[in-house]
């Protein structure tokens, strides 16, 4: 008997009904009928009486939990067999309480199996009506949900990553192309969710789009790498160009449907680590540049010429900071000023090449004697209001296409691959001697507030370095 209890049901025929054993059709046949009915139902059944007693068990509940329906069946409740005693009063009132509510209730709770193990189960629980309409008892239908659960808890994992998650999260089809974006991928990104799918890469990024593409493309064949890649990416928004650096990890998806893995793209997971990328580069940039003026010193010190140490100085100064250094100092014609500058007149600074990088070769900065021949810089030239502001100025070319960039540096008698300038002025005992220039070329990055910090320093060690040797206001020819 896996259905009901033979004796003592409430809806058990008695031995002596007529039926009980009779012919197929008979009552006896529906009563089977229904047995069978019941073991055949892909959910577990089992069914109480108005006073708790199990009445009903069919096979389904027999797979599900090891308890047969011979040893189910008559039970007062689950306590003590089906549940833990510490939850049989819990359980018990939730599943009861369905004899008085209208409809069906669901719960979800642990039952043990005859073995000892815990299967976690949805029931669906509604009262069974006599014929007065009172409760008569209860169904319980229940299965296992390890399955549902997961999927469940699969389906709210992506909601949280597709709208709470605090990085940002791509899905990219196997065409390299956004197919689902977050919130704050889509944030990051500078444009909404709906706007950036189906774009190529390239739309949204100016710069490291090849390296996002080539570590997507690398995912799709490989698989996933193991460990964060970290990238530096310009993206385009409404605002111009921003730089970032997004810390990266890449999954591939591959349908589970198949026997043979389908890819289905990759899930590019990022977080923005920009700002503390920033803090540990000025950091090294800040210990390098330090020990590089500490190198420069002791390498000064060893110069029995003053001014073959201010070069000494500049070449110093020069490893990763900039691609070219010029020294100017002021031409004194006349009389001197009390801040340095030449005392001829209204006329505008004169300024004198003494010293300059190869163009276009690497090599050490040489002394240039051009016989006191003043630089012909323009009105308004970078290096002249250095000299009359006695503090830093910077110049950049700015988006200026290559050949006009090239015409920029020409025009102020700078070599021509140079587009960004940071003119520095040469101080020594209260007085200005010239100025440095320092220049970088195609690729790098503008002069920034930090740099011109650096360049004053190494401005001030160049100025004494050539007050020592007396070069100011003379010929460097030798």
């Amino acid at each position: 008997m896996s259905a009901s209890r033979r004796s003592g049901t409430t809806d058990e025929l008695g031995p002596d009904e007529p039926g009980r054993d009779g012919p197929e059709g008979s009552d006896g046949g529906g009563f089977d009928l229904l047995a069978a009915l019941l073991d055949g139902m892909d959910a577990a059944l089992c069914a109480f009486d108005v006073d708790g007693v199990v009445t009903h068990w069919n096979r389904e509940a027999e797979r599900i939990l090891g308890w047969t329906a011979a040893e189910a069946v008559g039970r007062h409740g689950f306590a003590g067999w089906a549940v833990r005693k510490a939850d049989a009063e819990e359980i018990e009132g939730r599943l009861l309480s369905a004899m008085h509510a209208p409809g069906r209730q669901v719960h979800e709770f642990a039952l043990l199996t005859k073995d000892g193990g815990r299967v976690l189960v949805r029931t669906q629980s509604a009262a069974v009506r006599g014929p007065d309409g009172k409760p008569a008892g209860l169904y319980c239908a229940f299965s296992e949900v390890h399955a549902q659960i997961d999927l469940e808890r699969s389906i709210a994992l992506s909601e949280a990553l597709f709208e709470d998650a605090s990085w940002g999260v791509v899905l990219v089809d196997v065409d390299l192309r956004p197919a689902v974006v977050n919130a704050h991928a889509a944030r990051s990104l500078g444009t909404g969710r709906t706007a950036v799918l189906g774009r190529p890469l390239g739309e949204l990024l100016a710069q490291g789009v090849e390296e996002l593409e080539s570590a997507l493309t690398h995912v799709l064949a490989e698989g996933a790498p193991p460990a964060p890649a970290e990238m530096w990416v310009s993206v385009r928004t409404s605002e111009g160009e921003k730089r970032r650096c997004w810390r990266s990890g890449f999954l591939r998806l591959a349908s589970p449907l198949t026997e043979e893995p389908v890819p289905l793209g990759v899930g590019w997971l990022f977080q923005d680590i920009t700002e503390s990328k920033q803090v540990e580069q000025e950091a090294a940039q800040l210990r390098f540049r330090t020990h590089q003026l500490h190198r420069a010193a002791r390498a000064a010190a060893e110069c029995e010429d003053p001014a073959e140490a201010a070069t000494v100085h500049l070449d110093f100064a020069l490893a990763g900071f900039a691609d070219h250094a010029l020294i100017d100092r002021i031409a004194v014609i006349g009389g001197e000023a009390a801040d340095g500058t030449a005392d001829d007149g209204d006329g505008p600074v004169r300024l004198v090449r003494a010293a300059a990088t190869p163009s276009g070769a690497p090599g050490p900065s040489v002394l240039a004697g051009h016989a006191g021949l003043p630089v012909r810089y323009g009105e308004g030239h970078p290096a002249v209001q250095c000299v009359e502001r006695a503090g830093s100025v910077r110049a950049s070319a700015g988006s200026y296409a290559a050949e006009q960039a090239r015409e920029w540096a020409v025009q102020r008698r700078w070599p021509p691959d140079s587009v960004h300038a940071l003119c520095a002025a040469l101080r020594s005992r209260g007085r200005t001697l010239g100025v440095v220039t320092f220049l970088r070329g195609t690729g790098r990055s503008p002069f920034e507030r930090t740099d011109a910090m650096y360049a004053e320093d190494v401005a001030t060690r160049i100025a004494t370095a050539l007050d020592l040797a007396g070069l100011r206001g003379q010929d460097l020819d030798r």
